[in-house]
């Protein structure tokens, strides 16, 4: 009931159900493994450039901002693992 609350917390509901019921095998674990290496590079990277970009310039009204584009880590997970697993290795 959770997840129906609004919908961030639907999608987040739902992005995590499609792995319960995911068929694991060696392909799909090495493609979500190649997806998380991609959003664990995308946190990394952004996440400094935050920093660095509200050290610099002092603006920090538009931190709240800045940290929610952070939480499109998610969106980069779904359209590498959809990129892997189409390219078929």
């Amino acid at each position: 009931m959770l997840g129906l609350y609004n919908n961030y917390l639907f999608t987040l509901f739902t992005f995590c159900v499609l792995f319960i019921f995911f068929e694991n095998d060696e392909r799909s674990e090495k493609n979500i493994g190649l997806a998380s290496r991609n959003a664990l590079l995308f946190y990394t990277m952004f996440s400094t450039i935050i920093l660095i970009f509200t050290a610099i310039t002092e603006t920090y009204d538009i931190l709240p901002i800045l940290i929610v584009l952070l939480s499109q880590g998610v969106t980069i997970f779904g359209v590498s693992y959809a990129y892997y697993n189409r390219r078929g290795e």
